[in-house]
């Protein structure tokens, strides 16, 4: 996966004034552009189109120190007026275009690299195994996007579930883990940047069909899974595992991802800072040639 990453970084230099198209971050990655934009994220801690608007406004910067004009500079990196240039890119720098061409004002923005870093010597505990088709039935709603601490949108969900419900889906809960999972899916655009909602539903993992008209069903289809169960203070120790997931796990590890919904739990128990908890992230095995 680094030798993708760092082959699509090439790429997007070669076409700095284009836009990048989904179809060629799968061709280049072989990963989902969702799941793609999501690991860039979690590796460089920015969005890939914060990455890409910084890297073309850093070379706006060495073209208007050599006197390109600034209309030119402007259409040339995809600007519709002089003015929405001019915007972002003294937001970008803290200056105007035209105090750079006149002071020769340079700032840059490096592209990136990406190589492994070992650091620190954490291990992370993981197993692959595969599940077959199973349906996940329960109660569900459009939810806040939130990376820290306890997003309340989700525990105002849980919180309406009714007995009814509740009975009914222990009724059905014929699979491991037989407790309530947390199942993440249909995000918005602005995922990456803490933007946006969220298909959130809570329900159990079951091979039965939903034969209750107050239940929803989502159906996660065969494939293999790669488990990673994390111990500690709740939220933060099953946030942290989720990162480290994508940004250190996986660029080394010889799977990518699949395009399945993102599926984790909690079992609670008195004490909140020794919670055990699970992260499953649907994977294949690394394609090469």
């Amino acid at each position: 996966m680094l030798k993708e990453l760092n082959q699509l970084m090439d790429h997007i230099e070669r076409h700095l004034t284009e836009e990048l198209s989904g179809t060629d971050i799968v061709r280049i990655t072989g990963v989902s552009e969702y799941h793609f934009r999501r690991m860039f994220s979690y590796m460089s801690g920015m969005t890939l189109n914060e990455y890409i608007r910084n890297r073309r406004l850093s070379q706006a910067n060495i073209n208007l120190v050599n006197q390109h004009s600034v209309t030119e500079v402007a259409y040339e990196y995809g600007y519709q007026s002089i003015e929405g240039f001019s915007r972002a890119f003294r937001e970008w720098s803290g200056f105007l275009p035209s105090e750079v061409i006149k002071n020769k004002i340079q700032k840059s923005f490096p592209r990136f690299t990406f190589y492994i870093d070992i650091k620190g010597g954490v291990s992370m505990e993981f197993k692959i195994e595969r599940k077959s088709q199973f349906h996940v039935v329960g109660v569900s709603k459009r939810v806040p996007i939130q990376f820290e601490d306890v997003n309340h949108s989700i525990v105002e969900l849980a919180q309406s579930i009714t007995p009814q419900q509740r009975q009914e889906m222990h009724q059905l809960a014929d699979l491991y883990p037989e407790t309530a999972l947390n199942v993440s899916f249909d995000f918005d655009e602005g995922y990456l940047e803490e933007q946006g909602s969220l298909t959130h539903m809570i329900g159990f993992a079951t091979s039965i069909q939903n034969p209750y008209g107050d239940l929803e069903q989502i159906t996660i289809e065969d494939s293999l899974w790669a488990v990673f169960p994390n111990t500690g203070p709740f939220p933060q120790t099953l946030q942290e595992t989720m990162a480290k997931t994508y940004a250190e796990w996986l660029p080394t590890s010889g799977y990518e991802l699949v395009d399945l919904p993102s599926i984790s739990f909690t079992i609670h128990k008195d004490d909140s800072l020794n919670v055990y908890s699970e992260v499953w992230v649907a994977v294949k095995e690394k394609t090469t040639f």
